[in-house]
């Protein structure tokens, strides 16, 4: 079965609901030719792909950097948020002069395949009924994800990409690239990741998703009929989500058992404590800007990520390739101390197997107790490192400097 959408010129703002492309993203029709083959067994195409670009490529074209995003992340990594108005979401490492810097390298991000700002996924309209595809878009992967990705760097003309980064689900992506298309990629940089999603997230993931199931304005994912949206169990989603990237330390250097705007107990169950306004306010404002079925399906293709799935396990023979030959990648993982939603022995085991498979890569943990979400925030030790990483190889390669 065939899954497409209607053609669509390159800039033009993807239609649909819960869709928002800046004047400075980009939307590209890809597999317009030919649909994209995806692992469920379906097929898409054509779709609309969604992505910003920062900085100048090359003549040699040899200076792209392809950042990958988080689950609740998108292609708007750095520069103004158009629905939030809040700096992009990795401002901190991405511009002139920082770790990742557009003075040296062309950064291109886009909008994961199943995503919702602008991307084509499950809010979008299936040409077949008129309607938004709901629960009849198909289950997508990690891998397709990629997939969708490489598409979008053969339209930009780009054969090889210098690094492909990310954290959390970026990491995933970052991981299959490594794996899928080794040709294509100089250096890879997975941050707060795992090779597979463990027993645990898959868990926290299905309270999430049964959180908008059972919210009666989801309406079986046909919500987008009915002019409704499941505001209040997507809401619970985010916030059980969020306390998973923040860690017991953080919590409470922010908040302790703190009182919100009162002086003592109310008896109710009203907002007492700062943590529970924090928590409700998370969730009200992610609703904004997200899709509840998108939700539902890009959390799903972290559950099914499992980089030696079809190697009954053997992690290292993935990192040896068909050939038996080791990956020609560079690799360089970092962790976070304080991250229990990914923890460090997860990076562990994707090292022990690339060094069993002598292949080229760096580890660092960096000391930190502010939790998954570190990768997000200012962490003096990580920047330097990923900076330092980027530099020697850029060196290495030949990319000039600013």
């Amino acid at each position: 079965m065939v899954f497409s959408q209607p053609q669509q010129d390159e800039g033009e703002a993807p239609a649909g609901p819960s869709r928002a492309v800046a004047p400075s993203g980009l939307s590209v029709t890809l597999a317009a030719d030919r649909p994209m083959p995806l692992d469920c067994g379906a097929a898409i195409g054509p779709f609309v792909m969604a992505y910003t670009t920062r900085g100048t490529l090359n003549a040699a074209r040899s200076n792209a950097i392809l950042i990958c995003h988080a689950l609740t992340g998108d292609q708007f990594v750095d520069g103004v948020h158009p629905i939030t108005g809040k700096p992009g979401w990795w401002s901190l490492l991405v511009g002139p002069g920082r770790p990742i810097d557009t003075d040296r390298f062309f950064v291109i991000c886009a909008n994961v395949l199943g995503g919702c700002m602008g991307t084509t996924g499950p809010a979008d309209i299936d040409p077949a009924t008129g309607c938004a595809y709901g629960l009849d878009f198909p289950v997508i992967t990690i891998s397709d994800m990629v997939r969708a990705q490489a598409l979008l760097l053969d339209h930009l003309g780009i054969d090889s990409l210098f690094a492909v980064l990310g954290g959390s689900m970026g990491a995933m992506q970052a991981l299959q690239w490594a794996v899928d298309y080794p040709e294509r990629v100089f250096c890879a940089v997975p941050i707060a990741g795992a090779a597979r999603h463990s027993a645990q997230n898959i868990a926290l993931h299905e309270v999430g998703r049964r959180a908008i199931m059972a919210d009666p304005r989801w309406h079986d994912g046909r919500y987008a009929e009915h002019g409704d949206r499941p505001l209040d169990g997507l809401a619970v989603a985010r916030m059980a989500a969020h306390i998973t990237y923040l860690s017991e330390p953080a919590l409470h250097r922010k908040f302790g058992r703190n009182l919100q705007d009162r002086q003592r107990l109310g008896f109710s169950f009203d907002a007492d404590f700062q943590v529970e306004s924090y928590l409700r306010h998370q969730g009200s404002a992610f609703v904004d800007r997200f899709d509840a079925n998108a939700y539902l399906y890009i959390t799903r293709a972290m559950d099914y990520f499992d980089l030696a799935a079809t190697r009954d396990g053997d992690l290292p023979a993935v990192f040896r390739g068909a050939d038996g030959a080791g990956t020609p990648v560079r690799f360089c993982l970092i962790s976070f101390s304080g991250d229990w939603l990914f923890p460090t022995r997860e990076s562990r085991a994707i090292v022990h197997a690339l060094n069993m498979a002598a292949a080229n890569v760096s580890f660092v943990e960096i000391d930190s107790d502010k939790g998954h979400d570190a990768f997000l925030l200012e962490e003096p030790a990580f920047f330097a490192v990923l900076a330092g990483f980027l530099d020697g190889q850029a060196e290495h390669r030949g990319i000039a400097g600013p």
